[in-house]
């Protein structure tokens, strides 16, 4: 296998095992609020918290992988949130739930840009698309893997023993460690290190050190707000929304379910295919816009033919773009700021649009589902509008070692 195949398949992996692990949370939620005696607002934090861990591990585990290197930081980012994971399994109460969960949200954070960034750098420019959404699919792996681990897990040992499956990735550290060579893009920026007055400064403060890249760096985080505003506003009501408009029983909103979950696997495997052949802003341009459309659209739909198949195209397109975030931001940046910026975009998106749902549910309380898909169809709007202002030339490193596939 050639290097930038096992970057790809390192990536996602990890992000198998990310996703895996957030999923937890969600299957085990109703056993943690029972076993705690606490209430939905309190078992609530945990996600919040977790997405806050997300924030802040991306942010130093960047720093981190453009000082120390790809896949040592890497390696050091899958621990943690395997530590969090297993310790989650031990806490006493739920304030311990939520230091374990911010831990693991530490590493979670960290392990996307960093493993975006590695595809990258290995990658030729013409077919980082692709490469980028085979990574993004690892997350609904992750999914999956979850559901049926908990199926098999929650019934017969009860939720900490779900948490004790975190061990796995440590396995999986120590065998990338081994079988993975550090980014000859970031080995020779590392040789040029003493010409790069560039270097002198704060990681995180080269995000922001002129209009340009200030303007660039605040409309991919709005892009990288919206993507998970949306999904996360998708994911978590629409099956309530359609069991009250349309009087879907739990077991329909569950095959809805599925049906946008494949819809967004070949939405992703589509996109990156569309990035490298028409360019990545013309395809998310593309995306954004039959978003909008589709998800105001659903509002309307009727019959369960109408219910899967619309949910399986709104899917696609909502997040299928997902898949081109590591490529699009990995892309504005140089080499020296690259997983900084990547996870630092990336994470503070998650962190804001994880707050959606909030919203989402305020308007389904007081309005109804049109009302809501609306809103959700004008994020899709903003984010095209701030997609035009970025600019075509594209910042790279001044060191380019693309091996050609």
């Amino acid at each position: 296998m050639n290097y930038q195949n096992k970057t790809v398949v390192a990536s996602v992996a990890g992000l198998t095992l990310e996703g895996m692990d957030i999923m937890f949370i969600s299957f085990a939620m109703s056993m943690i609020i029972a076993n705690f005696h606490i209430d939905l607002t309190t078992g609530g934090l945990i996600s919040s918290i977790t997405n806050i861990g997300m924030l802040v591990g991306g942010v130093i585990f960047g720093i981190l992988a453009d000082k120390f290197g790809r896949v040592k930081v890497f390696t050091y980012s899958i621990l943690f949130f395997a530590l969090g994971t297993v310790l989650t399994g031990f806490a006493t109460n739920i304030e311990q739930v939520y230091v374990f969960r911010f831990i693991a949200g530490l590493g979670a954070g960290g392990e996307y840009g960093i493993g975006m960034t590695l595809v990258a750098e290995a990658w030729p420019k013409n077919k980082q698309g692709r490469a980028s959404s085979y990574v993004s699919t690892g997350a609904q792996i992750g999914v999956i893997l979850a559901a049926l681990l908990s199926a098999f897990i929650l019934p017969t040992l009860g939720w900490r023993a779900l948490f004790f499956v975190g061990a796995i990735p440590v396995v999986f550290a120590f065998i990338v460690r081994k079988n993975l060579g550090e980014s000859p893009e970031w080995l020779a920026a590392q040789k040029h290190k003493k010409a790069d007055r560039r270097r002198e400064k704060g990681k995180l403060i080269q995000l922001f050190e002129d209009p340009k890249t200030t303007i660039t760096t605040i409309s991919l985080a709005i892009m990288a707000t919206v993507q998970i505003a949306g999904y996360n506003g998708l994911m978590i009501w629409l099956p309530s929304m359609l069991q009250k408009s349309q009087g879907l029983s739990v077991s329909s909103s569950a095959l809805w379910t599925i049906s946008t979950a494949v819809g967004m696997l070949i939405g992703m495997l589509t996109f990156g295919q569309f990035a490298d052949k028409f360019g990545i802003k013309r395809t998310y341009g593309m995306f954004l816009l039959a978003s909008a459309s589709a998800v105001f659209l659903y509002a309307h739909a009727h019959g369960s033919a109408g219910l899967l198949i619309g949910g399986a195209i709104v899917g696609f397109f909502s997040n299928g773009m997902f898949a081109g975030y590591g490529a699009l931001i990995s892309s504005y940046y140089p080499v020296q700021i690259r997983s900084t910026a990547t996870n630092a975009i990336f994470n503070f998106g998650r962190a804001l649009g994880g707050l959606s749902p909030i919203l989402v549910g305020h308007i389904l309380q007081n309005y109804d589902m049109t009302v809501a898909m609306t809103y959700l169809a004008i994020l899709y709007v903003v984010s095209f509008i701030v997609m035009l202002g970025l600019k075509q030339k594209q910042v790279r490193a001044s060191i380019q070692l693309k091996q050609s596939a």
